[in-house]
């Protein structure tokens, strides 16, 4: 195995692992080759990886674990380490809902879910721990007690957690099966450029890492299924927006706002993938677009859950009416039409 010069990869070298694939490789299964050559990995961690996107040969993402190996440098940048335990912080939460098995929050947007790189304290999992206490103790990992779905930082709205291990795993059938044989409901409220021209229709585009930049996802031809169903509620000629319900049929990272993107119609505030829409804030009337820089964020808003208790069997179903700033600019964008 050779391994080149870290300072030029420009990587830590801590977090670099190379590996060199041979002529007598190639055609071998990606993941097989790679947990024989990387034994300090499972193989389960190794398909998490390249899952991630941190699994890189010749300017390639390979995030197939069942794919071939090439003849090749295989670079794998692993991710910060997890931050450690985290501790209870006295975070002001909203409670829809709380018994002994689970809670549900009307998470405010700004407010990151779990502790990741750049974001050690100051969560929703610390606000959690203060709240439950002892209860998250152990459920779900240490850095995400009892969370079994989440929400981008930016965006608003409802999210269950677990509070013991049988609600968790529970939950967690759940919110894997994205509703398809069970009654897991998940409805998001989005404001997007543009008038659609139709009523409602269904994005199944698969997502994946952008070979371009890694911190964004992209449709992608090899991507993991993704699944999008969406209905125009409200129309306003006057801003060229519309008012949209997304219902998620798979939970991909960043799904909604790639989805409606790749069909004509980013979110409005989205500045990662509705960059090039920035143009239409400029034909907004003074009092909307100033309600769009108030709201400094993608226009998202996790609206309704629905989902079977884990105890009781019983079918719950939650709303939330959109927070102040996504309100604010709703009402100012003009006489909406149906």
């Amino acid at each position: 195995m050779s391994v080149p010069s870290f300072e030029a990869v420009g990587v830590d070298p801590d977090r670099l692992r190379v590996v060199v694939a041979e002529s007598r490789d190639v055609g071998e299964r990606l993941d097989r080759f790679l947990a024989a050559r990387l034994p300090e990995f499972s193989r389960a961690r190794l398909q998490a990886l390249m899952r991630q996107g941190a699994v890189r040969s010749g300017g390639r993402t390979l995030e197939d674990p069942a794919g071939r190996v090439n003849a090749g440098e295989i670079v794998i940048e692993l991710p910060p380490p997890e931050p450690a335990e985290p501790i209870g912080q006295n975070i002001p939460l909203v409670v829809v809902h709380e018994d002994e098995h689970l809670i549900v929050i009307d998470k405010p947007a700004g407010l990151v879910v779990h502790p990741a790189a750049g974001h050690a304290d100051g969560t929703l999992v610390n606000a959690l721990i203060a709240h439950c206490g002892a209860s998250l103790s152990g459920v779900g990992g240490v850095a995400r007690p009892g969370i079994v779905h989440r929400l981008d930082k930016d965006t608003s709205g409802l999210l269950v957690v677990a509070k013991n291990d049988v609600a968790h795993r529970f939950l967690s059938a759940q919110f894997a099966d994205h509703g398809r044989t069970g009654p897991l409901r998940r409805a998001y409220l989005a404001l997007v450029w543009g008038i659609p021209s139709r009523p409602r229709g269904t994005v199944d585009a698969p997502l994946g890492r952008s070979a371009r930049n890694r911190e964004k996802i992209a449709v992608r031809s090899d991507g993991r299924e993704a699944i999008t169903h969406w209905d125009t509620l409200e129309r306003f000629p006057a801003s060229d927006a519309a008012l949209v319900e997304c219902r998620l049929e798979t939970g991909r990272t960043h799904q909604i706002r790639v989805h409606m993107t790749s069909i004509g119609h980013p979110l409005l505030g989205d500045d990662v993938y509705g960059a090039g829409h920035r143009s239409k804030a400029s034909r907004l009337s003074e009092p909307a677009a100033a309600a769009l820089a108030r709201l400094g964020r993608q226009a998202l808003h996790a609206a309704e859950l629905g989902f079977v208790h884990p105890a009781t069997r019983e079918a719950l179903e939650f709303t939330s009416p959109p927070p102040p700033d996504f309100a604010d600019l709703l009402r100012e964008l003009g006489t909406p039409e149906r």
